[in-house]
């Protein structure tokens, strides 16, 4: 697919799409809010719309199981990825947020390629319950690398060399997208495993071995560690509208992976770890002063 120039909302229609997919994001996700407000202007907006569609489809399949089971939520979503593709193929939608996603994937040349793997994996939560190495790295990949792709898409979109620089960037960003997946598996066992019934990461199970259930948590976060520093390799190489942000959220979630790392399993499975805003604010602070870019406005959320 070839990548258009962005532009404005052509008409009120499109206006209306970009407003849904950002009341859709405000509603969910306060931590994405920090990060896209350190975005610039003109990417954050495609961000936006990718995060909004990823979120819905969250939705459907996280939400309680409905009266007519599974096989509900399967019909959803499948018929929410016939829409995607259609629009990708259109350019429209009479679903907003499919219609603002649809916009930026043909803006920035976000193909099927990337949007099947991505229902693949929610379709997966439907289906599995418990994972091993084999599994779990195919919904990751689904779940988080084509997102984390997705968003390099966006990123580059104004890039005169931007195929030679998605090919060069796209491995760190798979890195990053899968290290704040794992990381987001460890802080919500108690979520995962109590209200879902889903069991990711492999020696980590409710049922498993208690004296290994620690020593596991690290093994997932050393992996999460490498990820980060692989991707940190990149970092300084996108655009000046995205590296602050990404830098930003790369920190972050290394600060996140640290805390993770003093509190016990049997801890995680009750409550749900989160970096204090208070330094949240100082770690956007850091990456900012060492940018040299003028500090942005930014309200640190919970």
């Amino acid at each position: 697919m070839t990548a258009l120039a962005p532009s404005a909302p052509a008409s009120t229609y499109d206006g209306v799409a970009d407003a849904s997919a950002a009341l859709v994001i405000d509603s969910f996700s306060s931590s994405f809010g920090l990060a896209s407000r350190l975005l610039g202007a003109g990417v954050r907006g495609e961000v936006r719309n990718i995060y909004a569609l990823v979120r819905v489809a969250d939705e459907v399949v996280d939400v309680p199981v409905p009266p007519a089971g599974r096989a509900r939520q399967r019909a959803s979503l499948d018929a929410l990825e016939a829409e995607v593709l259609d629009a990708l193929e259109h350019g429209s939608s009479t679903n907003l947020v499919v219609h603002a996603f649809a916009r930026t994937a043909r803006r920035c040349g976000i193909g099927p390629d990337l949007v099947v793997p991505f229902f693949a994996s929610m379709r997966t939560d439907l289906d599995r319950s418990v994972h091993d190495e084999a599994s779990l790295a195919t919904y990751v990949y689904g779940s988080a690398e084509v997102v984390g792709l997705m968003c390099l898409r966006a990123f580059l979109a104004d890039e005169p060399s931007r195929a030679h620089l998605y090919d060069d960037l796209a491995p760190g960003a798979q890195r990053l997208g899968a290290a704040f997946q794992l990381v987001n598996f460890v802080r919500d066992l108690a979520e995962d495993t109590g209200d879902l019934g889903r069991s990711y990461l492999p020696g980590l199970e409710p049922d498993g071995d208690a004296a290994l259930q620690d020593p596991a948590r690290d093994r997932w976060l050393d992996a999460v560690d490498g990820h980060l520093v692989a991707a940190g390799q990149v970092v300084p190489h996108l655009p000046r509208s995205s590296r602050l942000a990404v830098c930003a959220a790369h920190d972050l979630f290394g600060e996140l992976s640290a805390r993770l790392r003093e509190v016990p399993v049997t801890e995680l499975r009750r409550r749900r770890v989160s970096v204090p805003r208070a330094r949240k604010a100082r770690l956007v602070a850091a990456v900012v002063a060492r940018s040299g870019l003028p500090r942005p406005a930014v309200r640190v959320l919970s």
